[in-house]
């Protein structure tokens, strides 16, 4: 592809090794027919002919490999404005290449070197997004959830849809593990070109609010924009300096997409939106009508709000139900278990009735959706129910035991352990929420790393004590986890918290396979039925 079409709306200015601007017209024209091989921000893949990121990361700096990635073969690098290789690395390179090489090597000048890679990333791949509709979701809590519930949902109305998120990437028959929830825009675009060219007409995708802020979604448009919910996270050296850039990135997925879809019962809705620059829709699992028309002055009605839920307390199918108003009168079943259960559900009503779904055919596509790692039902018995959940920390577990303790279990069973080399307190205060929620505990592993695991227990039981719930220690998880089902009673909740969707353990610097679905399928062959 030439040059002048991968810098198009850049505004890179184009500079010699030695950072000299260059003007002259016939030169620069000569340089904008340059084709370009391929784009790259990994200094170890360089190709001849390609077009370099200098980026500069939480680690390494991709300005310090310019003189090697020149010597590579690159012809082009994207460095941040005014800067030059040194006069020892030049005479380096004159000495490996050549002086008459050199001549020929581009500085592209930005601003922003990341926004430039998204924008050259996009157009490099023929700006895959406008082949697709496009979904982002951002919020603190519940994005993975909602972006499969959403992805199940087209899938069963009859949408080609991909999927990108902190789980993986997924559509069709490929499935990838993700290094980040949201990629870096060079890998984003690539996955975007995947996925139009396999079919997909719809991708549903986790946007964080650090790849808001560092431009890996700039260089397209989304057609949707969904907004969950906002509390502090995320916040320290490498993330966000305070909980208003927090806000402040989270609310610009808002200035960068057609229509808005947002929870409009957080506190910081309005917040997310000032600035908005697209139409909005909003949905309410809170709104009361009776109090809505005894309020002084006119109530902001939401465009969807639940009415009546019902939590469904069935052991082999928990989950629950509700109606709808506003745009759509409906009534809703969902298998997931508990009340925060309709908000997600409600997003991914709003974004079928966004895209035109046919609405009858949206409460059968919302049934049925069990997300990995997140409150996943695994069916096992009529008698319990046992879930496996991601929850890893103090303020994820509380929230997940409560919600749990809402459909009145026998006993509630949390099995659970704390990840080694991390942090004493999240012990204390994971075995505290669990010692005053839980009816037992069942102490565990949970990648104890570089750490013997029954210090760690021994950490997690300082929190225990400090309540008056019953525990039981058991280091091996397999174990832990049998017992947890062969000593089960009728009507039990049984949770296994912290691993989630992850299917390993990770022991001294090894990462051996630990799947727990594949752990209680085994414990059932072996055992029998519950």
């Amino acid at each position: 592809m030439k040059l002048e079409k991968l810098i198009k709306d850049t505004g890179c200015s184009l500079n010699t090794v030695r950072g000299e601007r260059i003007t002259d017209d016939a030169r620069i024209r000569d340089i904008l027919d340059t084709e370009i091989t391929d784009i790259v921000n990994d200094s170890r893949h360089v190709t001849q002919g390609c077009l370099f990121f200098c980026i500069s990361g939480a680690v390494r700096d991709g300005h310090d490999f310019a003189g090697q990635v020149i010597a590579d073969g690159a012809r082009v690098l994207v460095v941040t404005e005014g800067f030059a290789l040194s006069p020892e690395d030049i005479r380096e390179l004159e000495e490996r290449c050549g002086k008459e090489h050199l001549e020929d090597i581009i500085l592209a000048g930005a601003k922003d070197t990341r926004l430039a890679m998204a924008i050259i990333s996009a157009h490099f791949y023929g700006d895959p997004a406008s082949r697709m509709k496009i979904i982002g979701v951002t919020g603190t809590k519940g994005k993975t959830t909602t972006t499969y519930l959403i992805r199940s949902a087209l899938l069963k109305t009859g949408r080609k849809a991909g999927l990108i998120g902190t789980i993986e990437t997924l559509y069709g028959d490929v499935r990838i593990p993700s290094a980040n929830t949201t990629p870096e825009s060079i890998v984003l675009q690539k996955t975007f070109r995947d996925m139009a060219d396999a079919g997909v007409d719809t991708v549903v995708m986790e946007v964080s609010s650090q790849a808001l802020k560092l431009n890996r979604t700039a260089g397209f448009m989304f057609d949707i924009g969904v907004f969950t919910n906002l509390s502090p996270d995320h916040i320290g050296p490498g993330e966000h300096e305070d909980f208003e850039d927090y806000l402040r990135c989270k609310s610009l997925l808002f200035r960068q997409c057609r229509q808005g879809v947002v929870n409009m019962d957080d506190p910081y809705a309005e917040a997310v939106l000032e600035g908005h620059t697209c139409d909005v829709f909003t949905y309410s699992a809170a709104y009361d009508e009776e109090d809505a028309a005894a309020a002084q002055g006119p109530a902001k009605k939401p465009d969807l709000y639940a009415i009546d839920p019902v939590l469904n307390r069935d052991p082999a199918h928990p989950g629950i139900s509700f109606g709808t108003k506003g745009v759509l009168e409906e009534h809703f079943r969902v298998s997931q278990p508990g009340k925060f259960s309709v908000y997600n559900a409600l997003c991914a009503i709003s974004v079928c009735w966004c895209l035109g779904i046919d609405p009858g055919k949206i409460p059968d596509a919302i049934k049925n959706v069990n997300v990995r790692g997140r409150v996943e039902i695994v069916p096992v018995s009529s008698r319990f129910t046992l879930l496996i959940d991601y929850a890893h920390n103090a303020v994820a577990l509380k929230s997940l035991l409560e919600t749990l303790r809402e459909y009145e279990p026998g006993r509630l069973v949390c099995l659970f352990g704390c990840g080694g080399n991390r942090s004493k307190e999240r012990r204390y205060e994971m075995g505290e929420v669990s010692g005053t929620l839980a009816d037992l505990t069942i102490i565990t592993s949970d990648n104890p790393r570089f750490e013997e695991p029954l210090d760690i227990i021994k950490d997690i039981i300082t929190g225990i004590e400090k309540t008056d719930g019953k525990y039981v220690e058991i280091p091996d998880r397999t174990e832990a986890v049998r017992y947890a089902l062969k000593n089960a009673l009728d009507g039990d909740i049984i949770v296994l918290a912290g691993k989630g969707h992850e299917d390993y353990q990770e022991i001294r610097g090894v990462k051996y396979p630990m799947d727990e679905r594949e752990i209680v399928e085994r414990i059932v062959r072996e055992e029998g039925p519950f």
